[in-house]
């Protein structure tokens, strides 16, 4: 005979409601880097096309 047993006990019920998501969640550190990189990659490509870039090539 066993010296004890293990019982499974539920949680308790919620009476009250769950409070509703915000529309925009916290990202993550990555995601915020991601965006970084695409917003400079964007801006970089609007002034190549203005031609305010000049590139040098070294050959």
């Amino acid at each position: 005979m066993p010296a004890f047993t293990f019982e499974k006990i539920t949680p308790p019920v919620r009476q009250e409601p769950i409070p509703p998501v915000a529309n925009k969640k916290q990202r993550g550190v990555i995601i915020q880097m991601l965006d970084r990189f695409a917003e400079a990659r964007v801006k970089r490509a609007q002034k190549v096309k203005k031609g305010a870039i000049v590139v040098r090539k070294t050959s």
